[in-house]
């Protein structure tokens, strides 16, 4: 007999169970503070951080309280940040993205000097903050997304984020070509040292909506003719294995986990280090919930973080990343 045929009362997987120290010994699944990424939101013009109201406890940080910010997320041991800019002014063609001075170039400059090796710095490297539209790249005559003039953008806006210093370029635009347009001008520029996250199978979801208030989103109508359809599973598996051969050194799911059957087939096939993002949304809903009474808040936070891992996911983009590392120090 197999022990898989064994039966109660030989059978009795309890035992495993019985008690705090046994239940540890024999997790499959485990959540360290290294596998954990911040993003954070960096405004320009205000002189004292931003509340976002959809996301209790989440803020629009000044160049200033980034680094606070910074310091306690290298002490709480997290892996790294991933930076998003706030601007000011906006246009058709997200001008700001690329000027050396904008919010981002700028904060990324900061970040950069404060943590030191502590964290790796990471960008976001998209249209979508920039543009007075909204969309994720530039327009055509027509007012739709142009894939291959966006990619010129985004050759340009690597370029920037490279020389401000940032270890890891986000892309999250979901163009064509992305990934191997991007690094390619790096590469033609001698930056090899830059590595590139793809935002493979990034969905057209809902649950980004809190994140539209915290960088303050133009957008006019939506993004579905280039985000994934969220019925879609292997066409998911299809735009990983494009970034891959691209040359992505990481890969990304995202949104988490409503989609952690995508996050755990890309985990299964993928050579490269495969991410999943916590988006705004199910940040929102656990804390709303939390906030009626209606869930234990710290036991749900874990809860969705170990299932994330569970699925595949190497790292974890969280906002909770401070704070759960912190409590687990804590024992």
């Amino acid at each position: 007999m197999s022990l898989s045929d064994a039966a109660f009362p030989a059978a009795r997987p309890r035992r495993l169970r019985a008690t705090p120290a046994w239940r540890r010994l024999v997790a499959e699944s485990r959540v360290h503070p290294s596998q954990l990424v911040l993003p954070l939101f960096v405004a320009e013009g205000v002189s004292e951080p931003v509340p976002i109201g959809s996301m209790p406890g989440v803020v629009q940080h000044t160049t200033e309280s980034l680094k606070a910010e910074l310091q306690r997320a290298a002490a709480a041991g997290i892996g790294g940040v991933m930076l998003f800019g706030v601007p000011q002014h906006k246009d058709a063609d997200g001008s700001g993205a690329t000027d050396p001075d904008g919010i981002l170039n700028a904060a990324t400059r900061i970040a950069v000097a404060e943590a030191g090796d502590a964290l790796v710095v990471q960008t976001d490297l998209c249209l979508d903050e920039f543009t007075d539209h909204g969309h994720c790249g530039v327009l055509d005559a027509d007012g739709r997304v142009d894939n291959d003039a966006t990619l010129d953008r985004y050759r340009e806006m690597g370029l920037a984020q490279a020389e401000a210093g940032s270890a890891l370029l986000g892309l999250s635009g979901m163009m064509d070509g992305q990934v191997a347009a991007v690094r390619g001008a790096l590469d033609d520029a001698g930056r090899g040292d830059v590595a590139l996250l793809g935002y493979a199978a990034k969905y057209a979801s809902a649950f980004y909506g809190p994140f539209r208030e915290a960088v303050q989103s133009s957008l006019q109508g939506d993004r579905r003719t280039y985000q994934l359809d969220a019925a879609n599973r292997r066409e998911g598996l299809r735009e990983v294995a494009l970034d891959i051969a691209e040359g992505a050194d990481i890969v990304m799911v995202k949104p988490a986990m409503s989609y952690l059957d995508v996050l755990a087939g890309t985990a299964a096939v993928s050579p490269v280090p495969v991410w999943a993002y916590q988006v705004s949304g199910e940040y929102a809903m656990v804390e709303a919930a939390a906030a009626n009474g209606w869930i234990d808040r710290e036991r749900t936070i874990d809860e969705t973080l170990t299932s994330i891992v569970r699925a595949g996911a190497d790292a974890v983009l969280t906002y909770w990343a401070i704070e759960a590392a912190e409590r687990w120090a804590r024992g």
